[in-house]
């Protein structure tokens, strides 16, 4: 029997490569995302070129107890879940003090809520067959604070730190956490983020960063390694390493004039 896999955020970016990979593995997948028409044509896809079975949830997880409407979807069709990818994520530039409280709201309901109650309701029982697989991703901003996306550094690092906790209190079980913590990717990431506001972002171009499906395939390689921390790209790792000797207030200072925005928007 294949094994089945869920994938939050799966209609777009990192996601929608996540489900590309897995397909490509002959996973049974269940897709979660909230636009309806982006995961039929994707159920569509996948189905016909692998051969696989996908079923599609539309659900925005901001939503009170979206997680557990989900959880309660995949119940009611039997399913059992061997692999749940905790990718949806969203992000926004600007200062805290004038940010939108709606989105900044949002941001934590998907960022931190929801992956922390799919991780809770889909953990008891990987653990009661002694095997599963978590994958969360964050980012190698969980690694430093983020003035200018303050809220969005935080989440990243709440999901850092409570990944690197269930590993451990998993260990020798059978189930297994990995959290994914890739840089800068080609996607609609940073368009929906607003990033484009930043200055040292403007005469950069999204083809010198890796693709999605790059880091999709590294993050399936390293959960079947069962790494815990998996960084994506050797800069990434120097920069994910760098807080621990340097000063926090350079980093924070240094990250400030980096995340300075542009003449236009200043």
């Amino acid at each position: 029997m294949p094994k089945t896999a869920l994938i939050t955020g799966a209609s777009s970016g990192i996601g929608r490569a996540f489900a590309q990979v897995f397909a490509q593995h002959h996973y049974t997948l269940i897709l979660v995302a909230r636009s309806q028409d982006k995961l039929s044509d994707l159920q569509q896809t996948l189905s016909a070129k692998h051969g696989i079975t996908v079923f599609v949830i539309p659900q925005d997880l901001t939503e009170p107890n979206a997680a557990q409407q989900v959880f309660d979807q995949v119940e009611q069709q039997g399913l059992i879940v061997d692999v749940l990818i905790n990718n949806a994520g969203i992000g926004d530039y600007g200062e805290f003090a004038a940010g939108d409280w709606d989105k900044l709201q949002s941001m934590i309901l998907l960022n931190v809520l929801a992956l922390t109650q799919l991780s809770h309701l889909y953990l008891p029982d990987m653990l009661a067959r002694g095997q599963g697989k978590i994958l969360n991703v964050a980012s190698t901003a969980a690694f430093q604070p983020g003035p200018m996306m303050a809220v969005y550094f935080a989440t990243k690092a709440y999901v850092l730190s409570l990944s690197e906790a269930i590993a451990a209190e998993t260990a020798g079980t059978g189930v297994t956490v990995t959290v994914l913590c890739p840089g800068p990717t080609q996607s609609n990431f940073a368009e929906t983020a607003n990033m484009g506001a930043i200055a040292a972002m403007e005469n950069v171009s999204a083809d010198n960063f890796p693709t999605a499906l790059t880091v999709a395939n590294y993050g399936y390689r390293m959960l079947e390694q069962e790494k815990v921390v998996a960084v994506h790209g050797l800069l990434n790792k120097l920069l994910a390493f760098s807080p621990r000797i340097t000063p926090r207030s350079l980093i924070r200072n240094g990250i400030m004039k980096f995340m300075a925005a542009g003449k236009a928007d200043s």
